[in-house]
């Protein structure tokens, strides 16, 4: 089977795919959406997961980490990437490895130090060039506590104005499985998905909003043994 065949069958028997189906189509251009669960639950994992996706369907992706350095993301993507690879059993997995990851930027930023007018200033420049705008925005530890509605709404205009969709991942700080940072900015996310330990190994997914809708049961789970959706 030649490389391309076998992306297109990774992509096409992906778990992202139901996932898209049930947040009705996944996230669109200039929309938001919010990875959030307890610490270690598999926000990052599963953030660096649509990313690899978004990967091997020929789009860029920025990831953008406000808690780890770049090296730590890096990390991640490859340790992911070689976990599906051996899930699936995957052919010429170092030659599409090499080739994804060669359009992946990884960015890291202190949240206490720099505004979102900077970080919306350094995406517009490196998405200059041929082929060097991104398709999707990864967000990984962002923290909804310190920032503003003005600030986020620059965010969500940038997005639109780019055509690309921002993830984020956030902590939770739960009552009544509801974040008590939501409340301020649900009118501007999009998707909120909420990982939650049901069985065993496994996690559950839950859309706590989507699109307008709420409390959308999702038939996709989050391995905490593999790190892998399934």
């Amino acid at each position: 089977m030649g490389v391309g065949m076998i992306k297109t069958d990774l992509i096409e028997k992906s778990p992202v795919r139901k996932l898209e189906v049930a947040l009705s189509g996944g996230l669109k251009a200039g929309e938001f959406g919010v990875i959030t669960s307890a610490k270690g639950g598999g926000k990052t994992s599963m953030l660096v997961q649509l990313g690899i996706d978004e990967l091997l369907r020929g789009n860029r992706v920025f990831h953008i980490s406000f808690s780890q350095d770049s090296d730590y993301a890096i990390t991640w993507y490859s340790n992911l990437f070689d976990e599906l690879a051996k899930h699936k059993n995957l052919e010429s997995a170092a030659e599409i490895k090499s080739t994804i990851m060669s359009s992946r930027v990884i960015l890291n930023f202190n949240q206490d130090s720099v505004t979102t007018s900077q970080v919306v200033k350094t995406v517009k420049t490196l998405s200059e060039g041929v082929n060097a705008k991104p398709h999707a925005l990864m967000i990984d530890d962002f923290d909804f506590t310190k920032t503003t509605k003005e600030s986020l709404m620059e965010l969500k205009s940038a997005a639109s104005e780019m055509g690309l969709s921002v993830w984020f991942t956030a902590k939770m700080d739960v009552q009544n499985d509801t974040p008590n940072w939501l409340e301020p900015f649900a009118d501007m996310l999009d998707v909120v998905l909420l990982l939650k330990h049901s069985a065993g190994t496994e996690v559950g997914i839950t859309a706590l909003t989507e699109h307008g809708n709420k409390n959308v049961s999702v038939d996709v789970r989050f391995d905490t043994k593999s790190l892998l959706l399934l």
